[in-house]
């Protein structure tokens, strides 16, 4: 099994991080970073917000919900958005 990206977990089944920003307004804007990243490469997570809380999935569903390249590359790009680079 390969190792996920910084930051990441993964499971049998996809790449899942977590994460706490200081208050409602930066989850928001941190997600809204992430779709419009997401738009452009054409590949989308399932994630959710509560309040200063985002949690991020990523598995590829057209290949029986497992994670591919695509997903690892997707999740790159939100560690770029993160600032966290490689």
């Amino acid at each position: 099994m390969v190792d996920a990206p910084q930051g990441w977990i993964r499971t049998a089944s996809s790449l899942r991080r977590e994460l706490v920003f200081d208050d409602f307004s930066q989850a928001w804007g941190f997600l809204t970073r992430v779709a419009l990243a997401c738009e452009r490469v054409g590949h989308h997570p399932n994630w959710s917000n509560s309040w200063n809380r985002v949690t991020i999935e990523l598995s590829t569903h057209d290949a029986g919900n497992t994670v591919t390249e695509a997903d690892e590359r997707l999740a790159e790009v939100i560690n770029a958005l993160l600032g966290e680079g490689q």
